[in-house]
Parts: C-alpha cells; sequence; structure tokens
C-alpha cells in the first residue's frame, strides 16, 4: 500500500498545483485540500464518527471555540487540523488555538496546515502540553520522499500512537541535529572546532589556535559534502552513460539552434 499513499499525496500535490491561484478563501482550501489530505490518510471525511468539522470543545473561558477537524477515535479526538488560508504562513500566532485545545482534548497530535504545508504537532516535551515547535512539516508541492513513510504512520491503517511519538520524536532531534550540522557548515562555532581539534591536534588550544582553524574546519566539511556530491553524480552518471555526441558535425550548431527557439 505504500505506493498508492505516495501516489495520493502526487495526485493532490498536482492539483494543488493548478489550483492554488484560485484558492482564495479559508473555507475553500479546507474542501479543496485539506479534506483530501484527510482522505488520503485513510480517514472518511463524510463519516461524523470519524471526522468531526467545527469540532467544539470548552476551552476556559473561551466557551464555543472551533478547531477545523478532528479525527475521532473511539468517539474521542486523537487528531486535531487547524486550517488557515493558502496565502497564510504559519506562524506560532495560527498555533496558539490548535494549543488551547490540544490541552483540553485527548488529542495527541495536532496539525496546523495552509492546505499546501503541513506543520504536525505532538507533546514530547510536557504531556498534554503541545510542544512549540513541530515535529515535522510537509509541503505537499514539495514533498521529501524520506517522509511519506513517517506521515504513513498517520493513516488509519497504520495509526499506532505509541509508535508515531516515538517516531515523532526521533524526528524532532533528527531535525534538531540536521540544524545543527547545517550551522557547522556554515559557521564553525567554537565548541565544535575545538571536538574537531581535540582529535587532531596536541598542541594547546588556545584561542588563536581556534580562529586559525576554524576556516580550515569549515573547508574540510564543505570538502567531505562535495566529495559525497561527486561520488554520487559519478555512480549515477556511469549507471546512465551519456551518448558520445563527438562524432557529429553539427552538434554544435545544432545545440545554438535549440537555444535560440
Amino acid at each position: 500500500h505504500y505506493m498508492d499513499f505516495a501516489d495520493k499525496l502526487r495526485s493532490l500535490a498536482s492539483r494543488i498545483e493548478k489550483q492554488k491561484s484560485a484558492i482564495q478563501t479559508e473555507e475553500a482550501a479546507k474542501t479543496a485540500f485539506v479534506m483530501p489530505f484527510i482522505q488520503a490518510l485513510g480517514y472518511d471525511v463524510f463519516d461524523p464518527t470519524e471526522v468531526v468539522p467545527e469540532f467544539v470543545a470548552d476551552v476556559g473561558s473561551k466557551k464555543g471555540e472551533k478547531i477545523d477537524y478532528a479525527i475521532m477515535s473511539d468517539g474521542k479526538p486523537s487528531m486535531l487540523f487547524e486550517c488557515k488560508c493558502c496565502a497564510a504562513d504559519l506562524n506560532d500566532s495560527h498555533a496558539g488555538q490548535l494549543r488551547r485545545y490540544f490541552h483540553v482534548t485527548s488529542a495527541r497530535i495536532g496539525v496546523l496546515t495552509n492546505g499546501i504545508n503541513y506543520q504536525f504537532f505532538a507533546d514530547l516535551d510536557e504531556p498534554n502540553i503541545m510542544d512549540k515547535k513541530p515535529f515535522m512539516e510537509i509541503n505537499l508541492i514539495d514533498l521529501e520522499d524520506q517522509l511519506i513513510p513517517e506521515l504513513k504512520k498517520l493513516t488509519k491503517s497504520s495509526f499506532e500512537l505509541e509508535q508515531m511519538l516515538s517516531a515523532a520524536s526521533n524526528l524532532k532531534y533528527t531535525r534538531a541535529i540536521k540544524g545543527y550540522f547545517e550551522r557547522q557548515i556554515t559557521s564553525p562555532d567554537t565548541d565544535f572546532v575545538r571536538l574537531v581539534l581535540s582529535d587532531i591536534y596536541s598542541g594547546l588550544k588556545t584561542q588563536l589556535v581556534i580562529e586559525q582553524f576554524t576556516p580550515l574546519v569549515k573547508q574540510a566539511l564543505q570538502g567531505v559534502i562535495n566529495d559525497n556530491i561527486t561520488s554520487r553524480l559519478k555512480s549515477v552518471m556511469s549507471a546512465n552513460p551519456v551518448p558520445d555526441n563527438s562524432g557529429n558535425e553539427s552538434t554544435e550548431q545544432e545545440r545554438q539552434a535549440e537555444e535560440s527557439t
């Protein structure tokens, strides 16, 4: 079923590409994009025991506040969706309502979306309190393949809460570690340079030494990445050899002709 799910997401993505300019309101984004997404996860949007639109929970003093969709399991909400208009950037103020609801329901997954971008939150830091940062973010138009199996854990047929939460925790930390490495690649910090030096430089690690080595560490890191990319490209190229056109005199002219059209 893995392909099926990936295909559903891809066909939804191509629909979004075509229709996003026509979607002007939050209501339209919900009907055209969010409901099909919930359906792709395997939930029946037309079955009110499974998907409750405009779900109401009493949130302290704010009575009758509604969340856009609640996915139900055993009569209790397991996942909450808060939707914004396609043009909206998802930010922390948008997550506020989701956060309040999360706290008063049994849901353990909160989803903030504008129909194109989806942010998935859990309560990994403190039970019952929605985390500040999402553990996963997807953009349907630019979907990272490695996130498809993670997303599949939220589908009706695979929904296994404990599994999902431990996966969420791994995703959250992997994301943070990736962020750390990205920062070191752009500008290695003192601690990182000191860590590298502890393995390769026996002298005293003075501030001056650290400053001298910082550009070298940066260069070396980027070198490793470039080498990886090059060797990957080489293996792709050797698997798909490029036809040799050297015997063809008119190639250059043809190329120019093509460029001018």
